[in-house]
This record gives C-alpha cells, structure tokens and sequence, in this order.
C-alpha cells in the first residue's frame, strides 16, 4: 500500500481541473496509463509473448516492424477508440491519421504517438518506451491532417513511458515535469519523481559517433572537445552514453542531467533529421523544457517550429540547458563563419606530428 502516496489519478484532479476540458484531459491520461500497463505486460513478457524476433512487415518510415511495434500500437488505438476522449489519433506506425467515426463517441483532442521507442532493443531485452502527445482537435468538423501540424508550444500534455526494471511514466500538462511509477501489485500509478529538474550543467552525452563522419562541423567541435577531457577546452572530463531508446536516453538525462544529440547528418541527404518531429521531438522537447533543460535543432527551438507534414523529421539536440546553449552556439558561429575548431595538440603546431 502507498498510503499518503499521490496516484497518477490524482495529480491530474489536482493539476488540469480548471483548465480548458480539464477533465477530459485528466480521463485522456488516465487511459494513456491503461495503455501504458497492456505495453508493459506484454513486453514483461518477451519471447514468451511472441514479442520478439521480426515480421513481414515495413511501417510508413520504411522501418521493419517488430511484434511489439504492431502490439503496442494496437494497444494504443484501441485505448483512443474506445475511450470517447479524442477525435483523431496519428501514430508513427501508420501512414496516415484517422478520425475516430460515429458510433464511436469523440473527444476535444488529438492524439499522437509513438508506440514503441527503441525496439531494435527488444530481443537484447534493453530498455524501450512509448511517446505521446495530446492537442487539441478542431472544435468543429472531422480532424484533418493540417489540424494535427501544430507548433510543439500548442501541445497541453505530452509524456513517454519506460519499460525497464520499473515501468515509469513521465508527462508534463504545462506545470512542470513529473515521473510516476508503477506498483503492478495494485495497478496503480504513484507519483515518486515530482518538480524534475534538469541540472543546467553536465559532464554525461549522448550520441552515435559510428556516424561521426557524416556530422556537420559544429557537432564535430562539440564531442571532439568533450572527448578531449581534461586536456582540452572543456577542461574536465565527459563521459559518453548510447542505448539507441530516446526514451531510455531523455530519462537518465531527466534524472542526472546530460544532453542527447542526434543531429543533422550527410548520410542520408533526403532527409534533414532522423527522429520524427510530431512523434520524438515535439513531446520530448516539451518534457525536458518543463524540468528547465533546452530543445533544439541546434539552429532554431523545436517547440516553435511550424511542422509541414505528419511524418516531418528534424535534427534534435537536448538536454541540460547549458550544454544545449553551447551546441546552438557552435551553429551560429558556423553558420556566421566565425568559428574555432578544436584542433587536438597531438596534430597542433606544437604537436608530435609537425611536419
């Protein structure tokens, strides 16, 4: 028991009551959570539940799905379609949004996610998660796609959940950042992280660097003086992390500081970023910014970008607001021609590969 403990039911009494469509906002997160747990058992589960190995299958960004990818969408669909709270749902695992239609009841939102994060990790039983985020839909008419591409700012909630040890949830509604957990012998959501706070400085990133060669030279300046540690500008030494879940990244990140980067690449010229903008960046960036961290492009907020198209990628950049400012900074300096590279003293004039 948790007595004295606040359920996840609770908190949203206490937090969105009031508000434009409080209560349904508050019911919408409580099925989000319902969701949360069908995910969470069934991934608890692994071979035994069919959850692993790979299907026939290629979803809309042209990745080959997993069990889980299809099961834990279906979780969510079913969640949005009978739940009466939403008026259309667009998931990273379909092509197109849809309207939920009559005789099933609609709702004042939209809602969009991404089912399963990270699930090139499932049959290495790491880590994987889901995002979502929550606006709201049109007061009249069907939902279009246009009504879904509003600015990150637009959203009234947004969160992911962690599948690991424990399973957590984290969300914010606009009034900070908070993590609630799981007690699976009653079933219930009990808040144990309140106010998140990431910490404005760190020592900890995140990154491919098996993609190194194809950065633009901004990134390349940032991790080379990071690897440099105490010998180099930063004058201190970094310690690098890669799970390949942003989920898992974005939630170590939340709990001890750190900045996650998945920048803009040459490796693929056709596309501007990797992560999906609606699905990734905008919920993450809205979660980090509400515990005090930045998200960015590295050229521009990503909560202010205008999206363009459902499936719309971008660069991301995020994290500990003081590392994210440095890395936006390396860009406009670029950009304005005004840069300094970090040259390692070994190639340096005064190096012991002078010519």
């Amino acid at each position: 028991m948790h007595l004295g403990r606040k359920t996840l039911s609770k908190f949203l009494i206490e937090n969105v009551s009031g508000t434009r469509d409080g209560a349904a906002l508050a019911a919408l997160l409580v099925d989000v959570a319902a969701a949360v747990k069908a995910i969470a058992a069934l991934s608890a589960k692994g071979a035994l539940g069919g959850a692993t190995g790979t299907l026939d299958t290629v979803n809309v960004q042209g990745e080959t799905q997993k069990p889980l990818d299809v099961l834990s969408n279906t979780a969510f669909v079913n969640t949005f379609e009978q739940g009466g709270l939403v008026a259309g749902v667009a998931s990273e695992e379909m092509d197109e949004p849809f309207p939920i239609k009559a005789p099933k009841k609609r709702g004042p939102f939209l809602a969009i996610f991404d089912p399963l994060d990270g699930s090139s990790n499932i049959d290495s039983n790491v880590s994987v998660g889901s995002i979502f985020s929550i606006l709201h839909a049109p007061e009249k008419g069907e939902p279009r796609t246009a009504d879904y591409l509003q600015p990150g700012l637009k959203q009234v909630a947004a969160g992911y959940a962690l599948y690991g040890p424990a399973t957590l949830m984290v969300l914010t509604v606009g009034k900070g950042t908070h993590g609630f957990t799981l007690d699976r012998e009653v079933g219930n959501f009990i808040l144990t992280n309140p106010n998140i706070e990431i910490p404005a400085d760190t020592s900890e990133f995140a990154i491919n660097t098996s993609n190194e060669r194809f950065w633009e030279p901004p990134v390349t300046r940032y991790v080379s003086e990071c690897k440099a540690g105490k010998t180099g500008p930063r004058e201190r030494d970094f310690n690098m992390r890669w799970i390949a879940s942003m989920v898992a990244e974005v939630h170590r990140i939340l709990m001890r500081g750190g900045i996650f980067m998945y920048p803009r690449d040459t490796k693929d010229i056709t596309k501007p970023g990797r992560l999906r903008l609606m699905y990734e960046a905008n919920p993450m960036g809205f979660v980090v910014e509400q515990a005090g961290g930045r998200a960015s492009t590295g050229r521009e907020r990503i909560l202010e970008i205008v999206p363009g198209e459902i499936h719309q990628r971008v660069p991301v950049i995020l994290g500990s607001r003081n590392e994210v400012d440095r890395v936006v900074q390396y860009h406009a300096e670029y950009d304005a021609g005004t840069d300094k590279p970090y040259e390692s003293p070994l190639f340096s004039e005064r190096g012991l590969f002078r010519s």
